[in-house]
C-alpha cells in the first residue's frame, strides 16, 4: 500500500476519534457537567493521538510537514460534513462546499512540484 495511502487511512481514523471527542459530547453529554465530557473527550482523545502519531511517522517519510497538516485538513472537513449532518443532525450547508473548494487549493499549493 502506498505511504499516502496509509497516511490516508490513518488520519481518517483518527479523525473519527477526534470529531467525537471535540463534537460528540455536545449531543451525548450535554445534561452532564462540563469536566466529565472533558474527561470522556479525553479518553477518546488517546486512541486518536495513538493513531495520528504513526499515521504522521509514517507520512513524513514522503511528504512535507505542510503537505501531512494540508491532508489532515482535507480529511477533517471530508469526516465532519458527515458527522455533522448525520449524527448531529444539523442541516448540510453550501459553506461546506466552499470551505471545501479552497482546501482543494490548499492542496493544489502544497503538493504541486
Amino acid at each position: 500500500m502506498p505511504i499516502w495511502l496509509q497516511t490516508a487511512a490513518l488520519l481518517s481514523l483518527s479523525n473519527i476519534f477526534m470529531t467525537f471527542a471535540w463534537y460528540g459530547h455536545l449531543k451525548t453529554l450535554h445534561s452532564k457537567p462540563w469536566f466529565v465530557a472533558a474527561l470522556i473527550s479525553w479518553g477518546i482523545a488517546l486512541f486518536e493521538y495513538m493513531i495520528m502519531v504513526p499515521a504522521n511517522r509514517i507520512g513524513y517519510t514522503t511528504m512535507s510537514v505542510g503537505q501531512l497538516k494540508i491532508m489532515q485538513e482535507v480529511i477533517t472537513l471530508s469526516i465532519f460534513v458527515p458527522f455533522s449532518v448525520f449524527y448531529m443532525q444539523q442541516p448540510l450547508r453550501l459553506d461546506y462546499l466552499w470551505a471545501g473548494l479552497c482546501l482543494l487549493g490548499a492542496v493544489y499549493f502544497i503538493f504541486r512540484a
